[in-house]
């Protein structure tokens, strides 16, 4: 299902949270994207590590336009532009990346599919934002911190920042976040413990998400 380019910074801005997930088996990928989906989350990043990942997204797209209507599902870890084309032609709705590279921005400017680049620095902040990117990656975030978010606000209020990489879903760690000014963050494995994982603990992953969701609308106030 395609979403617009408002409804996908809408969707991000609004929950304040992108869960971040792999895996190569289909049917976990589906029960995840569910599972995140019944804790309210409405956008979800797959992630392009691992051989025939395209196989799984392209399923997993058809999957949620059927099962979970509202969720936007985008892809992350790109790092170049043929990648960045195949997935939007298999349904992604939104792009991130580790790195800023400009030729992804022109692929995914073309079809007015938003891409957040990995930015470590304001000048590549600045970079990504001449090329149209509407939304920055703050990565990684744990070596970043919470102050480069903070000082980069300052002359830069405008901008809008997802940070990832040392998030957790704990009050202390997402006030940090939101009150240095990030407009989303993106949070892999702290979403999805092992031992929740394997024991196909759906709903205990879905508690977690929409105990996170309740701390971030918390924490904005």
């Amino acid at each position: 299902m395609r979403f617009s380019k408002m409804q996908v910074m809408t969707a991000m801005k609004a929950t304040g949270m992108v869960p971040v997930f792999y895996s190569s088996d289909l049917e976990t990928s589906k029960n995840v994207v569910k599972a995140c989906y019944n804790g309210g989350v409405r956008a979800f990043e797959f992630t392009n590590r691992g051989e025939y990942a395209h196989e799984v997204f392209g399923e997993l797209t058809k999957f949620a336009a059927k099962e979970c209507p509202e969720m936007i599902l985008g892809i992350g870890s790109i790092v170049d532009a043929p990648t960045a084309a195949l997935y939007i032609q298999l349904g992604a709705n939104f792009i991130v990346g580790p790195l800023f590279n400009p030729e992804v921005a022109k692929v995914s400017n073309r079809r007015l599919v938003p891409y957040a680049p990995g930015c470590g620095s304001v000048s590549e902040v600045g970079m990504a934002q001449e090329m149209g990117c509407d939304v920055c990656k703050v990565f990684p975030g744990d070596v970043l911190g919470t102050a480069f978010v903070k000082g980069l606000k300052a002359p830069m209020p405008w901008s809008n920042l997802m940070v990832t990489g040392g998030v957790k879903p704990e009050e202390a760690n997402l006030k940090g976040w939101f009150d240095a000014g990030v407009t989303c963050v993106g949070m892999g494995s702290n979403l999805f413990p092992a031992d929740l994982m394997k024991a196909k603990d759906w709903a205990g992953i879905s508690k977690l998400c929409s105990d996170a969701l309740a701390i971030i609308q918390k924490v904005r106030k």
